[in-house]
């Protein structure tokens, strides 16, 4: 067989064989596992819809609302993984798990007393974000009980960075498939009321959720006592060095995800004022593309994973070919995923609009030219994910940082409220600047990983 025969796609497409399949054994359980968040968030909202438009829109704002709340103690995820994947590629797997038990000690002293102060503070500032009373009260009991659950939610991504960086990846699918299972059941019985249980409404659903989240932690605590025990999982307190390095790589991750989550909410209140028509649409294109770019998300923690491992066998040549390798495959994928958004946006845009109702036509015409653009751009977007990640995974968290707030914050939202409010583009326009910092970030990220400023650092 010649080298020709040996590569998979097309001319500088091209992946050695071997290494495809190194990249789709690590990265398609990840997809997989975050695929199916995205069924279970659809199967909740769902269950939650038979309830009225009131509780709908209570768990649509409470679980936001958890998502910006969480980001800090979810970006903690990172350290852990550019951590254990440096260990294994150093050959060091008695010590692989040490930094898991830096992130979960970490989680432990942020998430807890992060928990209890929102919990009490939610019937303060949930009335600030909608003034029905009746999605205020059906919204307070869900973000609450969602908010006792920050503490399981951080040692759940402290394991799914530790599995992936010791390329264990579907270890975190079994485990979210058990979760997610789990959530369906105790969501559906709390939120009913089925077999004698209290019915509880949306109440129900946030139990449901925090409960399975616990439920997930102790499966990955137990997976952990079976595969990790060897690799130093929770024998001793991590060392002062192992703690300094992870917080050093955590908490710029952590901020990271914190000022995208905000970034996202200033977006769409910049959107609103530009007209309802127009924040209807952009709420559906955002969900959209949040899950047509999850195989690119997955492909970047691979990316982060094979990356590291690589530095650490100090071999930095091998390590900046991971991550074009993981471009390429990413760029064919997503490039196929993209096709449907650019060809046939109506198709799927239709079932997320009810004609029937008023403005719903609106908001749908508004939707299919911006589609076509995120379907057009998908590759470059997913191009600066893998290399995001990439960056993280050699544990320049720092740089990844910086480009991502400066990129949003410096760049993104300032133009949107240019082109929006101010000089009344249109949702065109918004679209066609929020492609473009895209598509600025990955050109920047490209230049950033082709310079090398990253293959030195020490973790």
């Amino acid at each position: 067989m010649t080298g020709a025969d040996k590569r998979v796609g097309w001319g500088p497409l091209s992946v050695e064989r071997d290494r495809l399949r190194t990249i789709l054994a690590l990265a398609l359980p990840i997809i997989g596992g975050m695929v199916s968040q995205n069924v279970l968030n659809i199967v909740d909202t769902l269950m939650v819809s038979r309830l009225g438009p009131e509780a709908l829109a209570a768990v649509g704002l409470g679980g936001f609302t958890n998502f910006l709340a969480t980001a800090f103690v979810t970006g903690l995820a990172a350290g852990v993984q550019a951590m254990a994947a440096r260990r294994k590629g150093e050959g060091r797997d008695g010590e692989t798990a040490v930094p898991l038990n830096g992130g979960l000690l970490m989680v432990l002293v942020l998430a807890v007393p992060l928990s209890v102060i929102l919990v009490l503070l939610v019937p303060h500032f949930f009335p600030y974000l909608n003034g029905d009373p009746k999605v205020i009260a059906q919204g307070v009991p869900y973000l609450q009980a969602r908010l006792f659950a920050i503490v399981a939610i951080g040692c759940n991504y402290a394991f799914r960075g530790y599995w992936n960086g010791v390329s264990m990846s579907r270890l975190y699918l079994r485990t979210i498939v058990v979760m997610h299972a789990c959530n369906v059941v105790i969501s559906y019985v709390l939120i009913f009321g089925v077999g004698g249980a209290p019915a509880l409404g949306t109440e129900g659903a946030g139990i449901g959720t925090a409960a399975s989240t616990f439920i997930g932690t102790g499966y990955y605590f137990y997976l952990g006592r079976k595969y990790a025990r060897g690799a130093g999982f929770l024998h001793g307190i991590p060392s002062w060095q192992t703690m300094r390095s992870m917080i050093r790589l955590s908490v710029p991750s952590g901020v990271q995800q914190t000022f995208y989550a905000a970034g996202l909410t200033v977006f769409f209140v910049i959107v609103g004022r530009v007209g309802t028509p127009e924040l209807a649409a952009a709420n559906v294109l955002i969900n959209v593309s949040l899950i047509a770019i999850l195989p690119g998300l997955g492909l970047g923690l691979a990316a982060a994973s094979l990356v590291g491992q690589a530095l650490g066998r100090k071999d930095p040549d091998d390590a900046s070919r991971w991550a074009w390798d993981v471009v390429r495959t990413a760029t064919i994928i997503m490039g196929l995923l993209g096709l449907p958004m650019l060809l046939m946006p109506g198709v799927i845009l239709d079932p997320f609009f009810d004609l029937s109702k008023a403005g719903e036509a609106t908001a749908l015409a508004l939707a299919l030219a911006p589609l076509r653009l995120v379907g057009a751009a998908i590759i470059l977007d997913a191009t600066g994910m893998v290399l995001l990640n990439a960056l993280i995974g050699a544990g320049a968290t720092r740089m990844a940082m910086t480009v991502s707030i400066v990129a949003q914050w410096g760049v993104f939202l300032p133009v949107v409220y240019l082109v929006g409010p101010i000089l009344g583009g249109g949702l065109l326009a918004i679209w066609i600047a929020n492609i473009s910092y895209r598509s600025l970030q990955a050109l920047v990220l490209a230049g950033i990983w082709r310079s090398r400023k990253w293959a030195d650092i020490d973790i």
